[in-house]
């Protein structure tokens, strides 16, 4: 992915009367396209997708949970979120950036490489909103609304805006030279491990593993899966901040991977259960999606192959070895889909980037060896800050409002005890 800060050193930003005249109108009309597709990610496809596989007393929250951050993680960034992931940190910039409060300085003629900075906040926005949004699945059904808003605004400027920096703005990982074209650290990995300790520590759900807690609305499910399948080629294809031959590729592997990683989960299903299920293959899909993203902009369509079948595969054992032998209720499998994947396609990033496979190459590493080296880095280094962060963050927010209903209200449901109002009247 280009980092803005590549951009902005490309020439010096100009002035609003020549910025309009040397705007890249094609590049530009595809990063407002691509800032669409994401946010439809969120709003509706995310909320449908997750709200189809709660229970139908809990649809509401979920679909709460999704509006309610996007408006909040808008804020955040807009205050000081971008600054902190793309600002100019002075003598701490390989770990955090700093300035730009309230987007002080991007104008309407801010511009570099051809692209307003406008456009490129509210790209990178849609980021931060749909990432904190994915971990609501990990304590979906459970967590006070209040502690959700709480934990995840916290969570935002202590984990994800450090991350964001060190791969995308100009910070460490960066310099090293890290294979993450749309974030499979940045949003996968990071997102995967917070749903985890999250589900960790909040424990399973009333009645978890023993019962059954199956989707309440597939019909919802698949309509969201559908639409995120849409919105991901923004979310990668974006990534090149450019319409050119880079995002046609990511567009491409994405979709390939998607296919695949479809395919793989119905029947891994179709084998060891004996019927392919709807969950399955929208499942599959997501995996594939979640796992090509890292490495969508750096490899070739047989790299994206190979990526999809093992998301389906790796995935599906992930989710099943989570519930079943850990007995971990990560409610709507975020870490086994997201986190695993964002992990798997993290280091195949640096695998089937090789120019003989179909790649770009190794332009800052010089290696295939030396790439793989980086991406681990990046993996753990990511996941341990996450994890240890996540762990802090609930505690405190624990200790200031709670994390968790109450029993009563868990089997009420979290539409009527928090919100007081149902999904359905029928």
């Amino acid at each position: 992915m280009k980092s803005w800060h590549k951009l902005l050193a490309g020439s010096a930003l100009l002035s609003p009367a020549a910025s309009f005249a040397a705007t890249d109108t094609g590049d530009t009309a595809w990063l407002l396209t691509s800032t669409a597709l994401v946010l439809f990610m969120t709003l509706p496809g995310l909320a449908l997708f997750y709200g189809g596989l709660v229970r139908s007393k809990n649809v509401l929250s979920v679909l709460m949970q999704c509006f309610a951050l996007t408006c909040l993680m808008t804020l955040v960034w807009i205050f000081f979120g971008y600054g902190l992931a793309f600002g100019d940190g002075g003598g701490i910039n390989d770990y955090i950036g700093s300035g730009k409060l309230l987007l002080a300085g991007v104008a309407r003629g801010s511009e570099s490489g051809g692209i307003p900075e406008s456009v490129f906040v509210m790209f990178q926005m849609t980021f931060a909103i749909i990432t904190p949004a994915l971990i609501a699945g990990g304590f979906a059904e459970r967590m006070r609304f209040s502690a959700v808003l709480i934990f995840s605004t916290l969570w935002l400027v202590l984990v994800y805006l450090p991350v964001c920096h060190w791969v995308w703005g100009g910070g460490w990982l960066q310099q090293m030279g890290l294979k993450d074209f749309a974030g499979g650290t940045v949003v996968h990995v990071n997102a995967g491990a917070a749903a985890l300790v999250a589900a960790v520590v909040l424990g399973p759900r009333r009645g978890f593993p023993t019962t059954a807690m199956p989707p309440h609305n597939m019909t919802l499910t698949v309509t969201g899966a559908s639409m995120l399948w849409v919105g991901w080629f923004g979310f990668n294809a974006g990534s090149a901040v450019a319409a050119n031959s880079d995002a046609g590729m990511a567009m491409l592997v994405t979709h390939v991977s998607a296919a695949a990683g479809s395919l793989a989960w119905m029947a891994m299903e179709w084998i060891k259960h004996g019927k392919p299920s709807v969950l399955g293959i929208v499942t599959g899909m997501v995996a594939g999606l979640g796992t090509i993203t890292p490495a969508s902009g750096f490899v070739g369509v047989g790299g994206a192959l190979a990526i999809g079948l093992m998301a389906g595969v790796v995935c599906y054992y992930a989710t099943n070895f989570i519930k079943r032998k850990l007995h971990i209720d990560d409610s709507l499998d975020v870490f086994p889909v997201h986190g695993v994947g964002g992990i798997i396609g993290t280091m195949f990033a640096g695998l089937f980037a090789a120019e003989s496979l179909g790649g770009t190459g190794y332009e800052v590493t010089g290696s295939m060896g030396a790439q793989l080296l980086v991406q681990a880095t990046g993996v753990v280094a990511t996941f341990v800050w996450c994890a240890v962060l996540t762990w802090i963050l609930l505690k405190v927010t624990d200790a200031m409002v709670g994390l968790r209903i109450s029993q009563d209200k868990e089997t009420m449901g979290l539409d009527l005890s928090e919100h007081d109002e149902r999904g359905y009247i029928l």
